[in-house]
């Protein structure tokens, strides 16, 4: 476009067309107000025309950039639950953002920043748990974040029943683990490991405390047993073993084997009192008394019955109770709270007999003399225990 279209566009004149009107004109006031008017229109399309330009390209350049900052503050996740499988560790004291790049690693998230936005928005960025957790690849974060709580976790839950010995307990957490047994064997050896009290002689028969354990995947057999010892520990701790066992006139290591007598002779725990009370009369019997339990000879034997027969009873392991008088060298078996508190709180009572009269029910009589003794004995053969 030339000056002169231009000029015209926007309502502009040259001199000589301004004379040939005003020649033409001269005297006419409408024709000169017509003039202005349309000098004025030009004045007001040209910034008009300018701003319209000027907001486009704003405008667009503005468009582009939302989408440029929108890709930008959006970080990419995938969609949908996922598929697969993978087991994700958290380690204690991670954070949520190292949690995050660990995920997208494993190509669980499709990006760490989608997880650390997804955990910030459910408000739950501070409470990861340490732990396993079975994952699906391509989860979406907001999913993903669902999955990471504690009762997801993956655990190996082991129940020790009261009264087991070492070697079955070590047997009993190999099978649920899925870990060798040779390997609980020599972790048990391995007493330097383990933060056994000083009063258990480095043996741990006797303080793997039985209870329910809800072990990690990656949790060794040491980290395990450890973990029994110090619910041990706490155990003792509640009932005061070492004041206890001094008040007594024992050493706590000597309460623990009377309490794995206690555990190992007693059908019920409301026997349990009195049948302490029999071993402590035994103790201090004069003359002295042995303690005669088929339980420790059962133990020295590696075999499991109520009653030792007369050819067991000729052994001569030092845990024949019937051989030797006292103590055996330790504990038979792991004791529970009900026989430690026993064992520390014995009944009041002279009994220095007791017999489990009907194997069926497993009540416990006691008795003082060896005629009251025999009597029981006597049931205990018609009900079909005790030998007969």
């Amino acid at each position: 476009m030339n000056d002169l279209d231009l000029n015209t566009l926007l309502g502009a004149e040259d001199d000589e067309g301004q004379t040939r009107r005003r020649t033409r004109g001269s005297g006419k006031r409408g024709n000169g107000r017509r003039r202005r008017r349309r000098r004025n229109r030009g004045r007001f399309i040209a910034p008009l025309l300018a701003f319209v330009v000027l907001a486009g390209i704003i405008g667009g350049g503005g468009y582009y950039g939302y989408l440029w900052l929108s890709d930008a503050l959006v970080p990419d996740d995938y969609t949908g639950q996922g598929s697969g499988e993978v087991v994700i560790e958290i380690k204690d004291g991670q954070s949520a953002s190292e949690v995050a790049e660990e995920l997208e690693r494993q190509g669980v998230v499709k990006s760490a920043r989608a997880f650390t936005n997804a955990i910030a928005n459910a408000g739950k960025s501070a409470s990861l748990q340490p732990g396993s957790y079975k994952l699906r690849k391509q989860m979406s974060a907001a999913f993903a974040v669902t999955m990471l709580v504690p009762e997801n976790r993956l655990l190996a839950r082991v129940t020790i029943p009261e009264g087991r010995r070492l070697s079955d307990t070590l047997t009993l957490l190999a099978k649920a683990t899925g870990k060798p047994v040779k390997e609980f064997t020599a972790a048990a050896k391995d007493a330097g490991d383990l933060d056994l009290p000083s009063y258990a002689k480095g043996k741990l028969e006797g303080y793997a405390f039985p209870a329910t354990y809800d072990f990690q995947p990656k949790t060794t057999p040491a980290q395990m047993l450890a973990m029994m010892v110090n619910r041990f520990k706490q155990t003792a701790k509640n009932v005061d073993l070492e004041g206890g066992a001094k008040d007594l006139g024992y050493t706590p290591h000597e309460i623990i084997i009377i309490a794995s007598i206690v555990q190992a002779e007693a059908g019920r725990a409301e026997d349990m009192p009195k049948i302490a009370r029999v071993v402590y009369n035994r103790l201090g019997h004069k003359p002295p008394m042995p303690l005669s339990m088929d339980s420790t000879v059962m133990y020295a034997l590696g075999k499991y019955r109520t009653y030792a027969t007369h050819a067991e009873l000729q052994t001569k392991s030092r845990y024949n109770t019937y051989k030797y008088e006292g103590l055996p060298p330790g504990p038979i078996a792991n004791p529970g709270d009900h026989a430690i508190e026993a064992a520390l709180n014995p009944a009041k009572g002279p009994w220095l007999y007791f017999v489990a009269t009907d194997p069926k029910s497993q009540v416990t009589k006691f008795a003082t003399t060896d005629a009251e003794r025999a009597a029981l004995v006597a049931e205990c053969v018609g009900n079909g225990g005790c030998g007969g």
